[in-house]
């Protein structure tokens, strides 16, 4: 649905020819490929405080697709965020609990959508696979 819309709002508002929104459809697809294969890896690689690494990595790449990419990335982390809020409240109530790994985790998705290197919160160790 979001991907409908932003097709919508970049054909009609920002008048994107039809060349430059099927790029942009292109890029927010790879884009929507190097997430998921960051997730993967962090999963497979499951290895103690990576995460931001991952994060960071995941919107890097994305990014590097171009405007389509940056946008899937910042979609995909924001939902990630709101629905680990929306989970947390309801196992832990009004407590707080990962409201601070909550904002680690937007500030590594911005570090690599801004195009700084990932690497900044690769954890000593792991390996180079990642």
């Amino acid at each position: 649905m979001k991907l409908l819309v932003g097709v919508l709002l970049c054909s009609l508002v920002l008048g994107v020819s039809s060349q430059r929104w099927w790029t942009f459809l292109k890029e927010a697809g790879q884009g929507t490929r190097d997430m998921w294969r960051a997730y993967s890896d962090m999963r497979e690689a499951n290895y103690k405080n990576s995460d931001k690494y991952f994060h960071a990595r995941g919107n890097y790449d994305a990014a590097r697709r171009g405007p389509g990419g940056a946008w899937a990335a910042k979609v995909i982390s924001d939902a990630r965020e709101n629905s680990q809020r929306i989970t947390d409240r309801l196992k832990f109530g009004d407590s707080g609990h990962g409201a601070e790994d909550s904002k680690a985790d937007q500030a590594a998705n911005k570090w690599g959508r801004s195009g700084k290197d990932p690497n900044h919160f690769r954890p000593a160790g792991l390996p180079s696979k990642y």
